[in-house]
């Protein structure tokens, strides 16, 4: 169970749809880990043939992010998501893949068409918020 709280209000439109929250509550006495914006290149450099892969890579490295300071992506409780070229077709591959990676239980969300990012090859970057419980 996750050191925090998510809810969707219901005087606010359900966004479970495309794999996001409304309000995350963060207790005290958890550490917070702000991971810097993720890319879907791999170790190596290489990017991926298509919007698809490149979403899968940006998630897989966020993960390995969040993994380093001690949590998985169900401690994530807050990710901005950059998208170059952004229309209907990327934001269902985008929703596809953030409900298999969050299972039901979505970080709040901000999404960002932008005309692009720092890398040339870059089609996605995301940046994240996690909550960690402090070990005693």
């Amino acid at each position: 169970m996750p050191p925090f709280t998510l809810a969707n209000p219901p005087t606010l439109a359900d966004p479970t749809r495309y794999a996001f929250s409304h309000v995350a509550e963060v207790p005290a006495g958890t550490k917070l880990v702000f991971i810097a914006g993720q890319g879907g290149g791999a170790s190596d450099g290489s990017h991926g043939d298509d919007f698809g892969a490149e979403v899968r890579q940006t998630i897989a490295n966020l993960s390995l992010a969040v993994e380093s300071a001690g949590g998985t992506l169900a401690s994530i409780v807050k990710v901005t998501i950059l998208v170059v070229d952004f229309d209907e077709t990327r934001h269902a591959v985008l929703t596809a893949a953030l409900e298999d990676a969050f299972r039901g239980t979505y970080p709040t969300s901000t999404l960002i068409p932008v005309p692009r990012l720092a890398g040339a090859l870059m089609q996605i970057e995301i940046d994240a918020v996690a909550v960690v419980a402090i070990e005693a």
